[in-house]
């Protein structure tokens, strides 16, 4: 079947997009990246030494991949504006995931400064995917500045506690039948990548959930499968919940 991932003109054979922090070692991470068959992997613009005077993650990625560098770290507008485009200067890429924490416990996202920033840098001409909180209203916001797609979270980053509001996603999905949602933070599990491509997501961001597996390679693979097989529910439809039983078997013609 195919079932093409098209995002800001670009397209992608895979529904799952990984990040690169956390990893025991460089090759854990390249194990993981393969096994996950993702073609886009994140970077925190924070944690790369642009002027390449050191080794870092980027020198072991695989180079088919399409790197989307992230404003991971930033606490306001301004911050994440400054080190978008520090990224376009270094990694030669307009595209950034817009990522404007709010709280450094729970680093749930500031949706006020993150829509604030996505405005200026869409401006610029950036390709700008927001992570903020799941509110249909921010999301309508997000898309009405400029946004190719927006990223709702699942759960806290690195909470692993999946989809804690699957009826926002699914309102959201409802709603904005059009826009292209990618679930961002707080996958734990395959079932909680599945429960949201099955809610309706286009895709789905992770990192923490494979980089802390104790297999990270065969936790990517599992991953992978969950991606398409949410994907292929939700394009099959499920059948309606009841609160009774029906028979599976028909009763008509049965022996008496």
């Amino acid at each position: 079947m195919s079932d093409v991932f098209s995002l800001a003109g670009s397209d992608f054979g895979s529904r799952l997009i990984i990040g690169t922090g956390k990893y025991r070692s460089y090759d854990e991470m390249k194990a993981a990246h393969a096994a996950s068959g993702a073609e886009m992997v994140t970077v925190a613009v924070n944690r790369v030494p642009l002027d390449g005077s050191s080794e870092s993650f980027l020198d072991h990625l695989d180079p088919k991949m399409r790197i989307l560098p992230n404003t991971a770290g930033c606490y306001d507008a301004d911050h994440a504006i400054r080190t978008a485009r520090l990224a376009r200067e270094a990694l030669e890429t307009e595209w950034i995931k817009l990522e404007v924490i709010g709280d450094p416990v729970t680093l749930l996202p500031d949706n006020e400064q993150t829509l604030a920033a996505a405005k200026v840098l869409v401006s610029e001409g950036f390709i700008v995917l927001p992570y903020f909180s799941d509110d249909l209203i921010m999301a309508k916001k997000l898309l009405d500045a400029g946004c190719p797609a927006v990223m709702p979270l699942a759960a806290p980053i690195g909470s692993g506690m999946g989809v804690q509001n699957p009826s926002n996603l699914r309102i959201m999905r409802e709603q904005l039948p059009d826009a292209t949602i990618i679930v961002d933070a707080g996958v734990g599990v395959p079932s909680d990548a599945s429960e949201a491509m099955e809610l309706g997501a286009d895709a789905i961001l992770m990192n923490t959930a494979i980089a802390e597996a104790g297999d990270v390679a065969k936790m990517a693979a599992a991953m992978k499968l969950a991606v398409e097989a949410g994907r292929l529910a939700y394009l099959s439809g499920r059948m309606p919940k009841r609160l009774y039983a029906s028979a599976s078997s028909p009763i008509e013609g049965a022996i008496k």
